[in-house]
C-alpha cells in the first residue's frame, strides 16, 4: 500500500491540457470528492464547499477570468473550492453545531466555544481575515483530492491564478457566506507527463534530534 501511494505521488503532476473526449465517471468523481470532504480542518469546522462544474458554457464564462488557462474548459470536471466565511463566525450558530457533533457535556462545549472565540479573536474580526484562515484550510482538501485522483489514474491541476471578484460574480456567490479559494480541474491527460522536478530530500528535510 505504501508503494501504491508513492506511485500516485509520482503520477500526479500539474496537467496543462486534458483530453476533452474522456469524461470521469460518477463513481470515480465521488471518490475524489470524498477525499476532500473527509479532510482535516482547524477545530473541525470544515469551512469549505466544493462546486463541481460540468456545464461547458459556464466553464467558458469562467476561463477568461482564470488567465485564459485551457485546463478550465478542457477538463472533465471543474471543481471550485470555496472558503467558508459565515459558518466560521460564532454568531452563525454553525460553530456550536459542529462542536455538538461530539456529544460533549455542556461544560465542555462552553469551554471549546470560549477557546475558539478567544484563540481566533483577530481572525474572526473581519471577513478578510476569516477568508485568509479558511482558504488556507481548504488547501488541505485540495491536496487530498488531487492525490486521491492520482491514486485512481486521474489527472488534475491546482489553479490559484484567477480574478477573484470576477469569478465570484460569474458564479453568483454571496461572498458574505463563501468566497473562492482555488480551482482544481480533473480529467485525463492528452500529452505525456513531463519529468517531475523536485529539490533533493536532503535539501528539503532537516532532522532535529
Amino acid at each position: 500500500m505504501q508503494n501504491d501511494f508513492s506511485k500516485a505521488m509520482d503520477f500526479r503532476h500539474a496537467c496543462k491540457i486534458f483530453d476533452e473526449n474522456r469524461k470521469i465517471n460518477d463513481e470515480a468523481m465521488h471518490y475524489i470528492l470524498e477525499a476532500g470532504r473527509k479532510s482535516p480542518s482547524s477545530f473541525g469546522m470544515e469551512a469549505w464547499k466544493f462546486l463541481v462544474i460540468t456545464n461547458e458554457e459556464l466553464k467558458a464564462k469562467l476561463r477568461p477570468f482564470c488567465w485564459n488557462q485551457i485546463q478550465i474548459t478542457s477538463c472533465s470536471h471543474l471543481v471550485v473550492i470555496l472558503a467558508g466565511i459565515h459558518s466560521a463566525k460564532v454568531e452563525s450558530g454553525e460553530v456550536e453545531k459542529r462542536f455538538r457533533r461530539r456529544q460533549m457535556p455542556q461544560e465542555s462545549l462552553d469551554f471549546y466555544m470560549d477557546i475558539y472565540a478567544k484563540h481566533l479573536e483577530k481572525t474572526l474580526s473581519s471577513d478578510e481575515n476569516i477568508y485568509a484562515w479558511t482558504a488556507k484550510q481548504s488547501y488541505i482538501a485540495l491536496g487530498n483530492m488531487m492525490t486521491a485522483a492520482a491514486f485512481i489514474g486521474i489527472d488534475s491541476c491546482p489553479i490559484e491564478g484567477f480574478e477573484k471578484e470576477n469569478v465570484e460574480n460569474v458564479l453568483g456567490l454571496d461572498t458574505s457566506k463563501y468566497q473562492v479559494a482555488a480551482f482544481v480541474p480533473f480529467g485525463y491527460r492528452i500529452n505525456e507527463q513531463p519529468t517531475q522536478l523536485r529539490l533533493p530530500f536532503e535539501q528539503v528535510v532537516e532532522f532535529i534530534k
